[in-house]
């Protein structure tokens, strides 16, 4: 099943963005090898691609797990989550429905 991990920032979040990306995108390179991968961004703090100094609000991963404590549990372990980039992390059940 799909699942939805919603996460909000910090304030002033981007050097603790920074020096985690690394490993954060392994992570979410390893779900896209394995074929789990729906799709996965930041949320930038300005209406821009290329939000700067400005930096970013959060983040969305949809991708496939086993259950939602997998889901979870793989949240839980996110890099960004043991730097302090994320003030909160909620997992949901996500339907696809478009495009079909």
């Amino acid at each position: 099943m799909l699942y939805a991990i919603i996460s909000q920032d910090v304030t002033n979040s981007l050097p603790l963005r920074q020096q985690a990306r690394p490993t954060h995108l392994d992570r979410l390179n390893q779900l896209q090898n394995e074929g789990r991968m729906v799709l996965a961004g930041p949320h930038p703090a300005i209406d821009s691609d290329t939000p700067g100094d400005a930096g970013f609000t959060g983040s969305l991963v949809v991708a496939e797990f086993d259950s939602l404590e997998a889901a979870q549990a793989w949240a839980d372990a996110d890099p960004y989550v043991a730097a302090g980039v994320y003030a909160k992390v909620v997992v949901k059940p996500f339907k696809q429905v478009l495009p079909a």
